[in-house]
């Protein structure tokens, strides 16, 4: 009856009808194909700072995949409380539903964390800029296994989808969730990379793998003139103050087939002349972290 009720709704073209989502367990039946394990993880902290600010939930879904991106089982999780020595900030509480109460006296099972890094060849944040900074603050072995990011890492506008919010991109693909707790958002998470994108049709973690494999090119706009800073930021540069032996400069990320195209805009309406910038590369091991 419901079903018949949503397929008449559905049909007329004025309704669409999206569903709770529930975890599964697994996505495609078992083969002889060769599998990695990858972690998807999330974090909720404190604030939005990794300098100043804590964890207060970690939770890590590991799952099987292929290099085709086709994902097979979900593994058994980790979820965590961790006390951070301080008063959890109102809006965080809201945010979250975590209570000091909660996480009193908990803290991160790194033996557990490590095990499950040491299994996996990649591990998958919803904003890895913002949850690989926070990891790597837990424990150093964050800062030795490659990152990807269900954000970045995924070309969301070159697939006709303009948000990039998780709880967007579920709806886009016909389900919610109650976000904000790690563990649910890790599964709808991995609910999202099993799909298919819209235009090209391949799917979401093929997608992703193949962007988190190429390098990455840091240019650093050394000496750009101070007027010039607002034009930098509107162009998605980033300010580095040089602390921890980094350079003092506005720097932008960028793949390795975007960087004379930058180079030649800097000169033209930054530096109004020619000129040499360094540049920095990295991959996967390095992406997404503070530390570079």
């Amino acid at each position: 009856m419901l079903k018949d009720c949503i397929k008449q709704l559905e049909d007329s073209g004025d309704y669409r009808v999206i569903k709770r989502f529930k975890p599964v367990v697994s996505y495609c039946e078992a083969n002889e194909t060769d599998k990695r394990i990858g972690v998807f993880l999330d974090t909720e902290t404190t604030g939005l700072d990794a300098e100043t600010d804590k964890v207060i939930e970690l939770a890590m879904v590991p799952f099987e995949f292929d290099t085709s991106g086709r994902i097979y089982r979900l593994l058994p999780e980790y979820n965590g409380f961790n006390d951070p020595g301080m008063p959890i900030p109102e809006i965080a509480q809201q945010i979250t539903g975590i209570t000091d109460e909660m996480v009193k006296g908990q803290s991160i099972d790194s033996g557990a964390v490590k095990k499950l890094l040491s299994e996996a060849s990649i591990v998958i944040a919803h904003n890895a800029r913002f949850d690989r900074p926070f990891c790597e603050n837990l424990l150093d072995e964050f800062a030795d296994i490659s990152w990807a990011c269900s954000i970045a890492d995924v070309n969301w506008s070159e697939e006709s989808i303009e948000g990039v919010k998780l709880e967007f991109l579920a709806y886009k693909y016909g389900f919610f969730f109650e976000g904000h707790r790690a563990t649910i958002d890790c599964q709808a998470g991995i609910e999202i990379l099993s799909k298919t994108l819209p235009d090209s049709g391949d799917l979401v973690l093929k997608r992703l793998l193949e962007h988190a494999r190429l390098k990455t090119v840091r240019l650093w706009a050394e000496g750009a003139p101070f007027e010039k800073k607002d034009d930098l930021k509107k162009r998605s540069y980033r300010w580095s103050s040089g602390e921890n032996g980094k350079r003092k400069a506005w720097y932008k990320d960028l793949q390795e087939d975007q960087l004379e195209e930058e180079i030649q805009y800097l000169r033209e309406y930054i530096y109004h002349r020619e000129v040499t910038l360094p540049t920095d590369n990295f991959t996967a091991m390095q992406r997404y972290s503070d530390r570079v």
